[in-house]
Order: structure tokens, then C-alpha cells, then sequence
């Protein structure tokens, strides 16, 4: 194990709450525990793991990605997620392979979203043979990759696929699962900073097609701005 995994392993359970742990735990729903560290003193920890052991290979950087998120404790996995988006230099093709390996082993919104639109998401709009892939995800039988192809167009604001994306909402519109439903609205949503006309127009296009969920995500910040 690398010095800079054990050492925020460490820290991390140094700087666990007993009372904490199995409230975040309940809240996430998972059978993962939680040492109890919350996002403050977490990013705390990282920041002081990356000073004192510096990460410089791409190599090293990937394996302890992999030795955090495969930790005992959920919050590992976040200090794994840290890792991956502090390190944008190693943000290249290759990184895709690392990507999906985390998101087909997450098991939950928490890290899901944080891998379709913060890393996965950006290496679409880097390299948009990428988007390839996300048709192939909207198709496949594990909900969260499907959720995936829909975020990763989540923070594209003008630069967004609007074509792959209204294919995709609308391939995945029929859907009954809250977390493909959220996701539509969410990402309809963000897209409405860019472009209200064009969402506007999707949904009333759309209005029997989308759930009810979907549409009230998707017109919240539209209906906000009308209403003031």
C-alpha cells in the first residue's frame, strides 16, 4: 500500500465521529460504514496527504485511486474520487478505462454522480469519441451506468451534445427508476442556463414522453426566474 494511502487511511479514522458514521451511513443507505468524517475536515486531509506525499506519476496515481476506493470505509472512496479530479494532467484517453472500472463498481448517487459529471463528463467534452460510449451506457442492464450517460453531459452548458442528449432522455424516458427520472430533470435543468428556449421547447415537445418528475426538475430554474 502507498504512504499516501495509508496515511489518509489513517486520518481518516483519527478523525472519525462515532455518532456520526451511522447517521451518514443511514442517510446514504448503504452497507458501507462511514468512519464519520465530514467534507471539511476530509478535504483537510487531502489537501495535507498531497503536500506531504506528492503524487507525480500517472502510473502511482491510478493505483492509489484504485487502493483508496477499494477501502473498507466510504469515505475512501471519496479521497479516491479527490485524487482522480485533482489531477487533470492525467485527465488523457487512458483514464477512461480507469473511469468506468470505478463507476460499473459504484453502488451508489454519491459516487455516481460525482464520477459521470466530474470526470467522466469532462473527458467526454476533451475527447468527444467518447461520446460513443455514453450510447452504449444509456443500453446498458445496470441503471447507474445508464444514469451515467445521462450526466455526463451534466456541466457541457454551450458545449452540450444536444442532439446525443435529447436521444438519450428520450431513450431513457419511459424508465419508472426516481434515480433515471431525477437525472433527466437534472440535467434538463443545468442545460436551461445555457439555452431556457431550448428546454422549454423539449418538455412542451416532449410533455407525454417525460415523467412528471423530469419535468419538474427540468423547469425548476426557468419557473424560479419567470416567478420573480
Amino acid at each position: 500500500m502507498q504512504p499516501i494511502t495509508i496515511f489518509i487511511k489513517t486520518e481518516l479514522k483519527r478523525h472519525g465521529n462515532t455518532v456520526k458514521a451511522p447517521q451518514m451511513q443511514a442517510y446514504m443507505k448503504t452497507d458501507q460504514p462511514f468512519y464519520g468524517v465530514q467534507s471539511k475536515p476530509r478535504k483537510q486531509i487531502f489537501r495535507d496527504a498531497i503536500k506531504k506525499y506528492p503524487i507525480t506519476s500517472q502510473e502511482n496515481w491510478e493505483l492509489i485511486i484504485l487502493e483508496l476506493w477499494n477501502g473498507t470505509h466510504r469515505e475512501e472512496m471519496y479521497q479516491a474520487l479527490e485524487v482522480a479530479e485533482r489531477y487533470k494532467i492525467y485527465h488523457d484517453e487512458t483514464a477512461w478505462n480507469l473511469f468506468e472500472k470505478l463507476l460499473r463498481s459504484a453502488t451508489n448517487w454519491d459516487t455516481v454522480d460525482w464520477l459521470s459529471s466530474n470526470l467522466i463528463g469532462r473527458l467526454v467534452e476533451k475527447y468527444r469519441h467518447f461520446e460513443r460510449q455514453l450510447v452504449e451506457w444509456s443500453a446498458d442492464e445496470n441503471f447507474w451506468v445508464r444514469r451515467a450517460s445521462i450526466l455526463a453531459h451534466l456541466k457541457h452548458k454551450e458545449k452540450t451534445n444536444i442532439n446525443l442528449l435529447s436521444q438519450t432522455i428520450l431513450k431513457l424516458a419511459h424508465e419508472k427508476e426516481f434515480f433515471i427520472r431525477k437525472a433527466i430533470g437534472w440535467v434538463l435543468r443545468q442545460y436551461s442556463y445555457a439555452d431556457s428556449d431550448w428546454v422549454l421547447q423539449f418538455v412542451k415537445n416532449h410533455e407525454d414522453e417525460l415523467s412528471g418528475l423530469s419535468k419538474r426538475e427540468a423547469l425548476k430554474a426557468i419557473n424560479r426566474v419567470n416567478s420573480n
